[in-house]
């Protein structure tokens, strides 16, 4: 059906008049031919050229349309806001001499130029939390654990990933506020469980924690401006947490607010201060278990296989509870885990992906189909890597295909062997890995059913500076010299208070092993070894926590 342009102008100058100032264009078959939506877009320049304007077609060439609506929107929606911030900032930079293209992190765990991330703000939807997973996954195949479960614990909420073969898991999209968001990002899932998440009563007399949190201001009760019982007040009650100052005495604690908040909690409930505030312990240690379940146990991947690594300023601080929590056995805490996100963007490459929705049957016949599918994506993948000057030699690209069984509505990603052509040899493997994936996730594989290829994506990348990890030599055996006090600290309230050492991470080094109970305190983190737990620090300066019987 021809587009009805003076339709389409009339819609335009409508919307303008109303001061409308991002438009989004989403129309039924774009992803297949988008010469509408272009014609539509080349329009609206005319029409209202102050317009940010989105076209489905760009933004997420793939089918099932209101997935594809309701992505373009966000990107709309939220696209003015970072248009303005970034062409700013870019602008400011580039006025006070920055030569290099800045670029920003993204969803997927590499980075992008600001013009792009201007044009495709959808897919810096979780570029926070992204690099601190390719951080931990690039620190700890290094040091020797390739199969982990990132726990990304802040101030409000849980980011949680896992990573397999040293690889973060990748998906194409998610949830956002009950709204299906589709992009290519890493496989996070985040839970409401933080440091000022707040612990309350509900209608049953059970205690529960989140996902209301305190929030910056007024914070936990013991920064002295909130009344509210927060995970944190539970930490400085219980004196894991230094009950007088953080960050190295920066900032001083209030623990007898903290106390004044959780008694609030306590006394309806007919428990100590101390029973509840390990009560609040115990239920934000289940949220974040179940929130680890998703990732793991949901998608066919047993827990106690990984080890888990904790960073954020409260990860360390709950690590040991939600490893028992889990059945696992080692905990691996980087080096600086408060900035672990911002060490992360330091190890990422400039990537980003291109995607084609083209159902073809995973047969020899249709070799030449698929042949074409990927070809169509390389050769816009060759124009990106031209116009990021990135080198023949620093190139490189993943190509995936999403798959699913004739007939079925969703599709399982499978990976195609690194340098491999697409041949008949390919297509078994990519067969073989696409049944596998189907009986780990759904139970069951079904090998006379014909497979369908629903969606290409190329992951392409260019390799970048990072820095460099380095290994330290090994101290004296013995870490009492970094003992700076001993802090009277409950693990348990039937068993009261018990004097624990506090050590001074700055202080430890590597081959030395320390046993719990114990508090490993540094500026951004507090690492709690609880009773029957063993830490020793690696050659990377992690401290590697074995889970022991705390009898």
């Amino acid at each position: 059906t021809p587009l009805d342009e003076d339709e389409v102008r009339s819609a335009v100058r409508a919307l303008k008049a109303d001061g409308v100032d991002s438009i989004a264009v989403c129309l039924l078959y774009s992803y297949l031919v988008p010469d509408h939506e272009l014609r539509i877009g080349e329009i609206i320049a005319e029409e209202h050229p102050d317009a940010y304007v989105s076209l489905s077609c760009e933004v997420l060439p793939e089918f099932r349309e209101y997935e594809r609506l309701s992505t373009v929107v966000t990107n709309s929606y939220v696209g003015p806001v970072v248009y303005r911030y970034l062409a700013r900032l870019r602008e400011t930079l580039a006025r006070n001499g920055l030569r290099p293209v800045p670029h920003v992190t993204q969803s997927n765990g590499g980075v992008i130029p600001f013009q792009t991330a201007e044009a495709m703000p959808v897919r810096l939807v979780l570029s926070g939390p992204s690099t601190g997973v390719v951080g931990a996954a690039e620190i700890c195949s290094a040091a020797g654990f390739a199969d982990i479960i990132t726990f990304d614990m802040g101030g409000t909420s849980s980011d949680i990933s896992l990573v397999q073969g040293g690889k973060p898991k990748v998906t194409s999209g998610m949830e956002l506020e009950g709204r299906p968001l589709r992009s290519p990002m890493l496989d996070i899932h985040t839970v409401g469980a933080g440091g000022g998440s707040l612990g309350w009563i509900d209608s049953g007399q059970h205690l529960r924690v989140g996902p209301q949190s305190a929030g910056a201001f007024p914070g936990p009760a013991c920064y002295g401006n909130g009344d509210g019982a927060t995970v944190t007040d539970a930490n400085v009650v219980l004196r894991t947490l230094n009950p007088e100052y953080l960050l190295n005495g920066q900032m001083k604690i209030d623990r007898q607010a903290s106390i004044r908040a959780v008694e609030r909690l306590a006394a309806p409930l007919g428990l100590s201060v101390e029973q509840a505030a390990l009560g609040i312990l115990r239920v934000v240690t289940a949220n974040m278990a179940r929130a680890i379940r998703v990732v793991s146990v949901k998608r066919g991947y047993d827990p106690r296989d990984y080890a888990l690594v904790p960073f954020g300023g409260a990860g360390p601080l709950h690590a040991s509870r939600l490893a028992r929590e889990l059945g696992m056995t080692t905990i691996v805490v980087p080096e600086v885990p408060g900035a672990q996100s911002a060490l992360g963007l330091l190890m990422t490459d400039i990537r980003t992906d291109f995607m084609r929705t083209q159902i073809t049957p995973l047969t020899q016949a249709a070799l030449p189909e698929l042949q074409h599918g990927f070809g169509v994506l390389q050769e816009r993948a060759q124009a990106w890597f031209e116009e990021e000057g990135v080198a023949p030699q620093d190139r490189g690209g993943v190509r995936r295909l999403e798959l699913r069984y004739a007939g079925q509505n969703f599709e399982l990603p499978v990976d195609l062997p690194q340098g491999s052509n697409l041949d008949a040899e390919v297509l078994a493997a990519v067969a073989e890995a696409f049944h596998a994936a189907h009986e780990r996730v759904y139970g069951y594989r079904s090998p006379e059913s014909p497979i369908e290829v629903v969606t290409f994506r190329l992951e392409a990348s260019g390799t970048t500076p990072r820095v460099e990890l380095r290994h330290s030599e090994p101290l004296e055996k013995d870490p009492s010299p970094a003992v700076v006090a001993h802090r009277d600290t409950c693990f348990d309230p039937a068993q009261g208070y018990r004097r624990v050492p506090v050590y001074d991470r700055t202080l430890l080094g590597a081959g030395q092993t320390i046993a719990g109970p114990a508090i490993i305190e540094q500026m951004d983190t507090t690492t709690v070894l609880l009773p029957g737990d063993t830490c020793t620090i690696d050659a990377l300066r992690n401290l590697v926590i074995r889970i022991g019987d705390p009898r």
